[in-house]
């Protein structure tokens, strides 16, 4: 990439940059979706939680086939194949709704789950091989950008729509016989139907895109010398530590991260907010996450190293998940809230981290990596069941132990590699 012309990069990372925005903008559609279908299909605290599961555990899933694929495809392809995938879990939405059937909903959110990962599994190795590696979780960033900006106007976009006078459908319902009840629930499920074939058609031209576009196919294995010595004994992917131990910080990261997003309306309702102003606060989470995205684009490296970043972040969610359990009302909302700000720079610093070195097994280790985004599907649904059991407030709790091994992560564990190196030097 040293011979291709600045403006070509750019051009690039703008396309990519386009696909990320779709990333976010279907990602964090589950904060609205999670409210919205517990009324519409009559669900549990817990139940209402396995939009968030079905959605992420395709990537535990379907990582490797992924991986399978992209061989197969290439790069643009791939992503083209991605975004067809998800323009047919978005049109699985339109029988969801007529039927009312819950489990069709958690279908057509697998399968976008299953196209976003074929997404993820050659855009995020593909951005960080995209120029130098000691800047890659400024590029990152700039993706953080693209992706955070379409998670603030999603839960805007389709609440203002699905969630209109909700708090009064809810008081209405509550008055209403059987068959009135009925009739009025299969009216609010109708009400994703317009928003949903819209993003099918959205996603489909994206996807045409993608395809006739000049993006070039970058070799995301390559080795330099230097890595392609190191790794000449190497027979697994097994064999570095610190990409496993990033794989699970990964898994937990997301895990927190998307608690913080889709359980903040339903807290914030839980301490006496009305539910039209309670789906705000997912907007305000994901401006944080904003912000911090460009603190990461000003500071990095130029300030601070990834590394930093890393430690910096996984202590600023450790005083705000405190924070916010030894507080109420509005305080300890906007305390949960601001773990937008502490998420931020986590994937980006992680990523880099995790794969460096990898050369030949980087398409294998980002696949991996891909996987543990599966965290997203196990620690909100493990959320939703203690809300259940004790409070929505005091389940926060289970995001501490998170933050404490990203913390250890960032201080040791991605040099693991390199002391073993070290010692046998």
């Amino acid at each position: 990439m040293t011979t291709t012309p600045t403006s070509k990069i750019n051009s690039h990372i703008f396309i990519i940059g386009a696909l990320f925005f779709v990333f976010g903008f279907v990602t964090w559609l589950g904060s609205v979706l999670i409210p919205y279908l517990k009324i519409a299909c009559e669900l549990t605290t817990f139940e209402s939680y396995l939009v968030a599961f079905s959605f992420y555990i395709s990537y535990t899933v379907m990582a490797i086939p992924s991986a399978w694929v992209l061989r197969r495809t290439g790069a643009k392809k791939g992503m083209s194949l991605g975004l067809f995938i998800m323009g047919v879990g978005a049109l699985l939405f339109i029988p969801a709704a007529l039927t009312r059937l819950y489990p069709l909903f958690l279908l057509g959110l697998f399968i976008q789950g299953t196209g976003l990962t074929i997404l993820q599994s050659a855009s995020n190795p593909y951005i960080t091989k995209l120029g130098p590696p000691e800047s890659a979780a400024k590029r990152i960033s700039i993706m953080g950008i693209c992706n955070g900006i379409a998670g603030v106007l999603a839960p805007l976009v389709l609440g203002a729509i699905i969630l209109s006078d909700v708090d009064l459908l809810e008081q209405k319902l509550s008055t209403l016989g059987a068959d009135d009840k009925a009739a009025e629930l299969a009216l609010l499920a109708s009400r994703v139907i317009i928003p949903y074939l819209s993003m099918m058609v959205v996603l489909i031209l994206l996807g045409l895109v993608i395809y006739f576009s000049r993006l070039p196919e970058l070799d995301t294995d390559e080795e330099d010398a230097a890595t392609s010595a190191a790794n000449a004994n190497k027979k697994s992917i097994l064999q570095f530590p610190h990409l496993l131990l990033g794989v699970l910080t990964l898994f937990l990261y997301v895990g927190v991260e998307v608690i913080a997003v889709d359980t903040i309306f339903g807290f914030a309702t839980s301490q006496g907010i009305t539910s039209s102003n309670a789906k705000f606060f997912t907007s305000f989470t994901i401006l944080n996450m904003l912000a911090g995205y460009i603190v990461g684009i000003l500071c990095i490296p130029r300030f601070i190293s990834q590394e930093t970043a890393l430690k910096i972040s996984a202590l600023a969610g450790i005083v705000f998940v405190l924070a916010a359990v030894s507080s109420n009302g509005v305080t300890a909302v906007v305390w949960i809230a601001l773990l937008g700000l502490a998420n931020a720079l986590i994937w980006p610093a992680i990523w880099p981290l995790a794969i460096r070195g990898l050369g030949r097994f980087t398409k294998i280790g980002s696949s991996l990596l891909i996987m543990g985004i599966g965290g997203g599907a196990l620690l909100p649904l493990l959320y939703g069941r203690l809300a259940e059991i004790y409070s929505p407030h005091a389940a926060y709790w289970v995001s501490l132990p998170s933050y404490f091994f990203i913390l250890y992560y960032a201080v040791s564990a991605h040099k693991i590699r390199k002391h073993v190196l070290a010692f046998r030097d």
